[in-house]
C-alpha cells in the first residue's frame, strides 16, 4: 500500500524545482503522456501504456487549454465529444434503437439535454453478467445565468443585465471581475424550418458587478442584495441626456412577444454576429451565463500552482475523462469501463441531467441488453435461462461493478488551520484523496478504501485522506445518491483544490495529472483487484 508518509512527502516536496522545470520544458514541448522506455523498443500504444508510466506533468498545459477554452457546460460536453470522436468512440442517440449496435470491443458515448455526457468501453472479453468500472463526477458550476427576460431598465447611463444565481454564485468574490458570456443558443433554420442549437462564448469581458468605494461605509463581503446590488453592467447609454424629443434608448428587436424582444438589443445583435445569424428573430431562445475571462494559467514561485475559475469540477472531470481515452485495451478485459459527467451536481442533481436522474442505469440498462441480444442463442439460454435482460442479469451486473465518486475535496489551508484536521486533511500536488464522512455524505467504507489503495498502490499513486472535523458541516458529491440507486460498491475519491466555490480557485499544477494517473490505474486495474477479493 502507497500511503503519504512524512518521509514520502519531504521527499516529493524537495522534488518540486525539478518537477516544475520538468513542466515548464513540457509545456513548451509537444505532449508526451508517458515516461520513455529504459531501452531502445517498438513504441508503445497509448492504449497499452501502464498507469505506473503517466507522466503528471504534461497534462498541466492540455488542462488550462480545456478550462480557458470551455466555461460553460455545453462547451465542455462538445470538447468530450470533440475528443471521444477522434479517439473512435461512436455516438448513440437516445432516441434510436441501441440493438446491434454495441458489441464486446466497441467504444461508445451518449449525451443528455447537451449538459451531461456518459461513455464507456466494452471489453473485448465481456460476457453478460460482467461488471463496470465507472467513474461519475460533474461539469456543472457556480455562475449566473441571464433571466428568461434579461432585459433591465437604465440607471444613471449604464446599461444591466438581469441574472440569476446558480447555486452559491454571486457571492463577495463575484465583485469587480472581468466577466464574459456563454452558453447555447436555440436557433430556427429559416429555409428548413428545423431548430437547433449552437454553443457561443465572447472572448472578451463585456460584463463587470462594479463594487462600492469603501469611502461610503457599505461593506462588500456582507449580506449584500444580490438582485439589487449584484447586478452586472455591459455597457453605457446616455442617450436620455439628448434634449432631442427623438432620443431615445435603442429600440427592442424583434415583434412584440418574440424572444430577442425581451433581450438587450446590442447582446441579441453580438451573438448573432458570433454565431452568423442575419435574422434576429431566428434565435428562439438561449442559457447564456457569465463566467470568469481570465484565462486559467500555471502559478507559484516554481509554478507548482493553477488559477482558474470552474475549477469545481471540471478537474476531476477532465482528469477521468482523460483517464478513459488513455485507458488499456487488453485482448483479456472482461468488462465495461465508463466515465459519467453530469449537470446539475451544484443545485441537488435532480433534473433528468443530473446523477438523480436515470441517466447513468439506464445507459447501462441498455448497453447489456444491446450486449446480450448480440451474444449466441446457446450462450443466452445456457446463461441466463433463455430470460433475456431482466432483474436477475442487471442484478448480477451491479453486483459484480465499482463507482469511484469523484469531486474535488479541500486542501489543507495554510491560513485557517482551525479547519484543517490533522492527517486529514490532503496537499497539493501529491494524489487523489479518499474522502471519508462518518454520517454517510460519502460513499468511502473500509473495504473501498482497501480496494482502492491496492489500486494506488499497482498504479504507482499516492492516496491521500480526506475528513473534515467533527465541527465542521460536509458537503454532499454524486457518488451515495448513484450507489444507492444501483446497488454498486462506491468509494468517494477527490483532488484537493483551495477557494472552494470561489470565482478562481487553486489546484496543484500536477494534479490533473496525477488525476488521470490514478483514474486510469483504477480503470485498468480494476478487474485484477475484484478477482483478489474473490480467491
Amino acid at each position: 500500500m502507497v500511503r503519504a508518509t512524512p518521509e514520502y512527502l519531504a521527499a516529493r516536496t524537495s522534488m518540486m524545482s525539478l518537477r516544475a522545470q520538468a513542466l515548464e520544458q513540457s509545456m513548451m514541448a509537444s505532449q508526451t503522456y508517458y515516461a520513455p522506455p529504459q531501452q531502445p523498443q517498438q513504441p508503445v500504444a497509448a492504449n497499452q501504456v501502464n498507469a505506473k508510466d503517466i507522466k503528471p506533468e504534461a497534462f498541466t498545459k492540455p488542462y488550462l487549454e480545456f478550462m480557458t477554452e470551455n466555461p460553460t457546460v455545453f462547451h465542455a460536453v462538445g470538447y468530450f465529444k470533440e475528443k471521444l470522436d477522434k479517439a473512435g468512440y461512436k455516438e448513440l442517440h437516445s432516441r434510436d434503437s441501441w440493438s446491434g449496435q454495441i458489441k464486446p470491443g466497441g467504444k461508445y458515448y451518449t449525451t443528455r439535454n447537451g449538459s451531461s455526457i456518459i461513455a464507456w468501453a466494452v471489453g473485448k472479453a465481456y460476457k453478460p453478467g460482467n461488471g463496470l468500472a465507472m467513474v461519475a463526477g460533474h461539469i456543472d458550476a457556480l455562475t449566473a445565468r441571464l433571466k428568461p427576460i434579461s432585459t433591465k431598465p437604465s440607471h444613471d447611463g449604464y446599461v444591466q443585465l438581469g441574472i440569476a444565481q446558480y447555486a452559491g454564485a454571486l457571492n463577495s468574490t463575484w465583485w469587480d471581475r472581468d466577466l464574459s458570456i456563454g452558453g447555447r443558443v436555440i436557433v430556427k433554420d429559416p429555409e428548413t424550418g428545423k431548430t437547433s442549437t449552437k454553443v457561443v462564448k465572447l472572448d472578451w469581458p463585456i460584463a463587470r458587478i462594479p463594487t462600492l468605494a469603501p469611502h461610503f461605509g457599505i461593506g462588500m463581503t456582507g449580506h449584500n442584495n444580490q438582485e439589487t446590488e449584484m447586478t452586472p453592467i455591459i455597457g453605457l447609454d446616455n442617450s436620455d441626456l439628448n434634449s432631442s424629443s427623438t432620443a431615445s434608448s435603442e429600440k427592442p428587436i424583434g415583434p412584440k412577444g418574440s424572444f430577442v424582444s425581451t433581450q438587450p438589443p446590442k447582446l441579441v445583435k453580438l451573438i448573432a454576429s458570433q454565431l452568423k445569424i442575419e435574422e434576429y428573430t431566428n434565435i428562439l431562445n438561449w442559457e447564456l451565463e457569465l463566467y470568469d475571462s481570465q484565462p486559467a494559467q500555471v502559478g507559484g514561485i516554481d509554478k507548482e500552482f493553477i488559477f482558474a475559475g470552474r475549477i469545481d469540477d471540471k478537474l476531476c472531470s477532465w482528469a477521468a475523462f482523460m483517464a478513459l481515452l488513455h485507458a488499456r485495451d487488453d485482448e483479456d478485459s472482461g468488462v465495461i469501463k465508463l466515465v459519467a459527467l453530469f449537470d446539475d451536481e451544484e443545485i441537488g442533481s435532480l433534473l433528468r441531467q443530473g446523477a438523480r436522474g436515470n441517466f447513468l442505469p439506464i445507459v447501462i440498462e441498455r448497453t447489456v441488453e444491446a450486449l446480450v441480444a448480440n451474444t449466441n442463442t446457446l450462450y443466452q439460454n445456457a446463461f441466463i435461462g433463455g430470460t433475456g435482460l431482466g432483474p436477475g442479469l442487471m442484478g448480477q451486473t451491479y453486483a459484480n461493478s465499482f463507482l469511484v465518486s469523484s469531486d474535488v475535496t479541500h486542501a489543507a489551508h495554510p491560513n485557517f488551520t482551525q479547519t484543517n484536521l490533522t492527517d486529514h486533511s490532503p496537499r497539493l500536488n501529491v494524489g487523489v484523496a479518499l474522502c471519508v464522512d462518518a454520517s454517510a455524505h460519502m460513499t468511502t467504507d473500509s473495504v473501498s478504501m482497501a480496494i482502492l489503495d491496492r489500486v494506488a498502490e499497482l498504479s504507482g499513486c499516492v492516496n491521500q485522506r480526506h475528513m473534515i472535523r467533527n465541527d465542521s458541516r460536509s458537503g454532499g458529491t454524486v457518488g451515495p445518491m448513484l450507489s444507492s440507486a444501483m446497488g454498486v460498491k462506491a468509494a468517494d475519491v477527490g483532488i484537493p483544490q483551495l477557494s472552494m466555490h470561489s470565482i478562481r480557485a487553486t489546484t496543484g499544477s500536477l494534479d490533473p495529472g496525477l488525476g488521470v494517473k490514478f483514474y486510469k490505474g483504477f480503470l485498468d486495474e480494476w478487474e485484477k483487484v475484484d478477482k483478489e477479493w474473490r480467491a
